[in-house]
């Protein structure tokens, strides 16, 4: 018997169904599936949900374009909740925040929006940034000034970032500017990746494939 077959489907068979951004661990949304959306997920690779208020299948971005690709679906210890880890393109949540869990409930008054350092995920943000300034160059724009010039010199601004981290982190610089010039060369690159239609998950997942590498090694 498979995992699928041990499901706890609810009395209108249904099953919530929590989404994550594999990259980050970010929870993006809740919704339900009955069988008819696992299937049609596991059959295309791209999240489909049951609609309660329509009573019918819809697919995850199917009008905003924001479509979820699948990475692995995972069934909790009690088999009545389902765990869907994806890659997000765009933005999650129908309000145009990047998840739908961004109100944090205040002990005292009103619900406050969501506060927090920022962490990975502002990398897959600034990659849409660089990606739309690509694909509607703004008047202005430094980025779009960056493309139009090209990749020589977009490499040669990533040549001198590098030098100037080198300088920073051996002249005796404080840790904001090492700090600050690691940030202008992680900028940098990633616009010569934006540029050359490279999304920033690969390079992630070359990334996890060294690790897994080394830790085999070891």
């Amino acid at each position: 018997m498979s995992v699928t077959d041990e499901l706890r489907w609810d009395d209108h068979g249904l099953i919530p169904a929590v989404v994550q951004e594999t990259a980050t661990g970010e929870v993006l949304m809740v919704a339900w599936m009955d069988r008819e959306a696992l299937e049609a997920t596991q059959k295309t690779g791209a999240s489909h949900f049951h609609s309660r208020s329509r009573q019918s299948l819809w697919r995850k971005g199917e009008t905003s374009g924001h479509v979820q690709h699948v990475d692995g679906i995972y069934a909790d210890c009690d088999r009545d909740t389902l765990l869907v880890q994806v890659h997000q393109e765009g933005v999650a949540c129908h309000t145009g925040a990047r998840t739908c869990f961004f109100t944090r409930l205040s002990d005292e008054g009103p619900a406050s929006a969501r506060r927090g350092e920022a962490g990975p995920a502002v990398l897959e943000v600034l990659e849409r940034v660089l990606v739309s300034r690509k694909a509607e160059p703004p008047r202005g724009s430094y980025v779009a000034s960056l493309f139009e010039k090209g990749d020589a010199h977009i490499c040669r601004k990533i040549g001198e970032e590098a030098i100037e981290v080198v300088t920073a982190a051996l002249g005796g610089e404080s840790e904001q500017r090492l700090v600050s010039e690691i940030a202008d060369l992680w900028f940098h690159s990633m616009v010569l990746l934006a540029g050359r239609g490279i999304p920033l998950r690969r390079v992630f997942a070359e990334l996890d494939r060294r690790r897994g590498e080394r830790s085999r090694d070891e």
